[in-house]
């Protein structure tokens, strides 16, 4: 569940605090002498703060990079979906929906399609994405852009000879 480390890193740091304050608290009241508190203050440092505020902050950290990359997942489904919503969707229109630049959006997509989530053409020039079943693509062999016929050459990519469109076929 996205959320959760970073929810535990702060309750390692809220709990390395409260342990630190009980033990300034305590030993400020405890009759022993100055060098006794010293090493009892170093002790709790050394054993319970540190460790727990070490792994409060990882946590922290950890969690903010997960939620970043559940970012990144959430606009990737977008595409698919708007794609898949649509049948045909402009990059801009992608864009502008994410709001973010056209650049990232064709990363998005290229992402997709290595992972193999994407199935349809793109016309980078025009910048329009079509999706198409692979099977039906298989099927008829014709460019969703043009019509023109095309020939499956392998690894999943065709490349429309007659308008540049490049067919992604998901397996």
């Amino acid at each position: 569940m996205p959320g959760q480390g970073r929810t535990l890193g702060y309750i390692l740091l809220a709990i390395a605090v409260i342990v630190f304050l009980v033990a300034v608290g305590w030993l400020l009241t405890e009759p022993t002498s100055a060098g006794g508190r010293v090493l009892g203050l170093l002790i709790v440092l050394l054993v319970f703060v540190l460790p727990l505020g070490a792994g409060g902050l990882y946590l922290l950290t950890k969690g903010r990079q997960e939620g970043a990359e559940y970012a990144e997942i959430a606009k990737q489904k977008k595409i698919l979906n708007m794609v898949l919503a649509q049948g045909k969707v402009t990059l801009s229109e992608v864009a502008l929906e994410l709001n973010a630049p056209r650049e990232k959006v064709e990363d998005y997509v290229r992402d997709l399609v290595g992972k193999n989530l994407f199935s349809g053409a793109i016309n980078w020039q025009d910048g329009v994405l079509w999706s198409k079943q692979a099977s039906q693509m298989k099927a008829d062999r014709k460019c969703p852009n043009c019509g023109g016929q095309v020939e499956l050459a392998g690894k999943g990519v065709i490349k429309c000879p007659y308008c540049g469109s490049e067919v992604f076929l998901a397996s």
